[in-house]
């Protein structure tokens, strides 16, 4: 039977604002919220149980909202009152998702490609950054995503809302630099930290082999735990007055560097210089 909602003091109003604000209630709930239908679309796709549905259907007609839901979930029509409060968004498409979280395990990652491409990024704080990354991650559809000694939980409202969803549509893990490390090794995949010490220009590496591409913070950089296990530290040339730039467009130039091989040897069979 569906249910409806008009108090804001209802005990599943006050959840919601908990998930959407406090990563310890998400964390002990195991779940997170997911605001329009696009994410919504995504993180069914991508593999996530939904388990309740939230409406207002002055913005959200009942149908759609009945369609939305591709399994059995709890739906609860919101007055527009009520709505407007667990609205993250400024301009709210009118429907609301609670989604069981993942465990994000290296041990869970499964890696298809022989040669896969994996984007790592060490400490990232900034939801608009990590969204940003997840982005150029999807755009260039690599196989996995690692986030080393993260500092934010990924399924902040914030990191949903920047990455438009991508949080949902690529492999994504979390671990220690020093779990990253072993995991690459185990499998053979060569390491490129983006770091001024000992590095080469980007375009003069092999990205074709299995690769792994690693950025730091833009006030840290990488940590010397990444910098002495890389295989070739790699540098972005730059010609004006500073030497550093945002880290996910820094991500963005590498991942698409090695994108552009790999299209170049699928079509000529080329290789470019390892450096050692």
């Amino acid at each position: 039977m569906q249910k409806f909602i008009s108090s804001l003091q209802n005990p599943n109003v006050k959840r919601i604002l908990q998930l959407q604000e406090k990563a310890r209630a998400r964390k002990k709930e195991n779940a997170f919220v997911v605001e329009g239908v696009r994410e919504i679309h995504l993180a069914i796709k991508g593999g996530y149980k939904l388990k309740e549905l939230y409406y207002n259907p002055e913005l959200f007609p009942a149908e759609k909202a009945e369609n939305l839901i591709p399994f059995p979930a709890d739906l609860t029509e919101l007055s527009p009152e009520v709505y407007e409060k667990i609205a993250y968004r400024g301009s709210t498409e009118g429907v609301t998702g609670i989604f069981e979280a993942k465990e994000l395990s290296l041990e869970n990652v499964q890696l298809k490609n022989e040669n896969p491409l994996i984007l790592i990024a060490e400490a990232p704080e900034k939801p608009g950054n990590i969204g940003a990354l997840l982005r150029t991650a999807d755009a260039a559809a690599v196989d996995a995503v690692f986030i080393a000694n993260p500092r934010t939980d990924l399924f902040n409202p914030n990191i949903i809302r920047s990455s438009v969803g991508c949080v949902f549509t690529t492999q994504l893990a979390t671990g220690t630099t020093s779990e990253i490390i072993a995991f690459l090794k185990q499998h053979k995949i060569a390491i490129f930290g983006a770091a001024l010490q000992a590095s080469v220009p980007y375009d003069s590496i092999d990205f074709t082999q299995a690769a792994a591409i690693v950025v730091g913070t833009e006030a840290t950089g990488l940590s010397e735990e990444w910098r002495e296990n890389s295989t070739q530290n790699i540098v972005i040339p730059m010609a004006g007055e500073i030497d550093s730039m945002n880290v996910s467009v820094a991500a963005g130039i590498l991942v698409f560097e090695a994108k552009r091989q790999r299209r170049s040897s699928a079509i000529s069979g080329s290789k470019f210089k390892i450096h050692n």
